[in-house]
């Protein structure tokens, strides 16, 4: 079983002529990564610590290959793994509330906010996990949420394993298409990695780099 149900109640259709706009997540609308914050807030001091200690391995494989999404499942797979769904999901809300208020970029938000005034619809389109993005996507309004999905196993507990590719670099646009049409256009799009370069590139309005504020 794969986290599909964190993105409940956000929506693929778009109403007839409203632009889509995307939008990274981590460093674009935040201020750093939102995940690797999670899960530090969530082991406390010690524990994580203790856990970096025992991914060296994972850690020394990543220096090698660079593959984001097996030293992500990595991650989970220590600080998450068997954590029931529910738990999460409480855990990750609870996260979105406490450090919004200096998690979130300024400038960000009112480029966000002038879009949704103009009827668009904002898709964020992150390699974060979507269970642990969607309460920062529920309080910012999105209307779409598109993420590396984790797996649960039979007792709907987590597995360290993701049901989808890590979704970067070509896997966005992949992704997109998936939920929009293969002829999908894309107003503008907004990021801050070579990891939303094809994002952008497929963008009329093309959004590299162009938040700097913090709380």
């Amino acid at each position: 079983m794969s986290d599909m149900g964190s993105t409940q109640g956000f929506s693929q259709s778009v109403p007839e002529d409203a632009p889509i706009v995307a939008f990274d997540f981590d460093g674009t609308l935040t201020i750093r990564d939102s995940f690797t914050a999670f899960l530090r807030w969530r082991a406390g001091a010690g524990a994580w610590a203790l856990g970096l200690v025992k991914m060296a391995p994972a850690v020394a494989t990543y220096a090698h290959d660079r593959d984001r999404g097996r030293i992500k499942a990595a991650s989970v797979k220590e600080f998450l793994g068997g954590v029931a769904r529910a738990e999460l999901e409480t855990e990750a809300a609870r996260f979105a509330d406490e450090v919004w208020s200096s998690f979130m970029r300024p400038d960000a938000l009112k480029m966000w906010n002038g879009w949704g005034e103009r009827g668009a619809h904002r898709v964020i389109v992150t390699a974060s996990p979507a269970l642990t993005v969607a309460p920062f996507a529920r309080k910012l309004g999105a209307e779409a949420l598109l993420g590396t999905h984790l797996e649960f196993d039979s007792e709907d507990r987590i597995t360290g394993r993701f049901t989808t590719p890590n979704c970067r670099a070509a896997e966005k646009v992949l992704r997109l298409k998936a939920a929009y049409g293969e002829d999908v256009r894309i107003a503008a799009a907004y990021g801050d990695t070579s990891g939303d370069a094809e994002m952008i590139a497929m963008a009329q309005e093309k959004g590299f780099r162009v938040f700097t504020g913090r709380p």
